[in-house]
């Protein structure tokens, strides 16, 4: 009976801690899917600048190339651009991927799809050279609440745990 009891006790504190780790874990997500997107519209922007590929092409390759939701993002977008605009078909797949981006993060990144395929060459560049600068703010206001909330949920769930586990004791 005791040996249930500490097994159960122990499957408590695991519990907490890993559910802990699940929450902090979306604010390292969401760092790297901002450095994923900003990587993958630089891709865009050289190959635009340099390939004179169709919109439809690149995004395709470049969901081969980045991996997570930003090439789920990309991969949609190319499904979706066979029935609509590009600038229709990017929102559509921003609003329909699940990622860990909040919407703050999507309305920045969402600028692109005003002009995407609608302005000559120069016109797009310059969007995904603005939509780029957006990004570095976002990913510094990501980093800062990574470093200071992913802590404070693991140290959370260890602490919630324990103090069930003292609870019962």
């Amino acid at each position: 009976m005791f040996f249930i009891k500490i097994f159960m006790l122990m499957l408590i504190l695991g519990g907490s801690s890993y559910i802990g780790i699940v929450f902090s874990k979306k604010y390292f997500d969401r760092a790297k899917e901002l450095k994923d997107m900003k990587n993958a519209l630089n891709m865009f922007a050289t190959k635009i600048k340099f390939t004179y590929e169709p919109i439809p092409s690149i995004f395709s390759d470049i969901s081969l190339k980045v991996d997570g939701n930003v090439s789920k993002i990309f991969n949609v977008a190319t499904t979706e651009m066979k029935d609509k605009q590009a600038g229709e078909a990017w929102n559509y797949a921003l609003d329909n991927v699940n990622t860990n981006m909040n919407n703050e993060d999507k309305g920045v990144i969402k600028n692109l799809g005003r002009m995407l395929g609608q302005t000559d060459l120069d016109g797009q560049l310059s969007e995904i050279e603005l939509v780029s600068d957006f990004l570095d703010t976002q990913i510094q206001k990501a980093e800062s609440e990574r470093s200071k909330n992913e802590k404070m949920y693991r140290t959370l769930g260890i602490v919630v745990g324990l103090t069930i586990v003292i609870i019962l004791i």
